[in-house]
């Protein structure tokens, strides 16, 4: 079985989902006592927010790349990114390791592919939405990608920093959630990413009228994929 290199911590709270279902998933699989072998390198998320208030991207990036490389040095035989937003530094990980780096957005549309959906509508942070990283990845694969309008993104990401990063889970969030969900499905979108780790705290299929595909979930069940391939 191979070991898997984790960067967590941006935020603790989805990081601690990753651990769960990476554990849960290996012992589906063997059964008994297995559990799935990790070496998680958890971040100060407080740091990394501090950074993006100040506009400090690169040294973000260079704090990201230094965690992949120890988990490298340290004997993981790949590594996943426990965030969507990070992913924009995916090009300087992967070309500071040796081993392969399992990408969120790749697997993700590779789920929306095989349903055949080719407009999606992308709730995230404020970075994830509003930039272009990740909406270039999900082009590769032939995918078109829309964003809510000013007022939706500052909802969908102040519900993030504010609550979910804390653990915090509310019945009016989730509605609002619901009702942004709902202007991207008036715009044409065909499904619905959840383009931030923490998202799958708050909402699930039951909050929207088209697919919705859950990040930490499709990357945990591609590192699982990773462990036994």
């Amino acid at each position: 079985m191979k070991t898997i290199g984790i960067i967590g911590g941006l935020s603790p709270a989805s990081s601690i989902k990753y651990y769960e279902w990476l554990n849960r998933g290996v012992n589906a699989r063997l059964g008994g006592h297995h559990n799935a072998k990790i070496l998680m390198s958890s971040v100060d998320f407080g740091t990394f927010v501090e950074l993006k208030e100040a506009g400090d991207w690169q040294t973000q990036g260079e704090l990201i790349v230094a965690e992949a490389v120890r988990l490298d040095k340290a004997g993981a035989d790949f590594i996943i990114l426990a965030t969507n937003t990070m992913h924009m530094f995916a090009p300087e990980i992967e070309a500071a390791i040796s081993i392969p780096f399992v990408h969120l957005a790749d697997a993700t549309g590779a789920q929306i592919r095989q349903k055949g959906l080719s407009k999606i509508g992308l709730l995230g942070t404020r970075f994830t939405m509003e930039g272009e990283f990740y909406k270039t990845r999900l082009a590769l694969a032939g995918i078109e990608t829309i964003v809510p309008d000013a007022e939706g993104i500052e909802t969908v990401n102040s519900i993030i920093y504010d609550e979910l990063c804390h653990d915090i889970v509310t019945a009016p969030s989730r509605t609002a959630y619901g009702h942004v969900i709902a202007s991207l499905i008036e715009r044409g979108a065909e499904g619905i990413i959840m383009g931030c780790t923490e998202i799958t705290l708050l909402i699930d299929q039951s909050d929207s009228a088209v697919p919705l595909f859950d990040t930490t979930r499709i990357h945990v069940d591609a590192a699982l994929e990773a462990v036994f391939g």
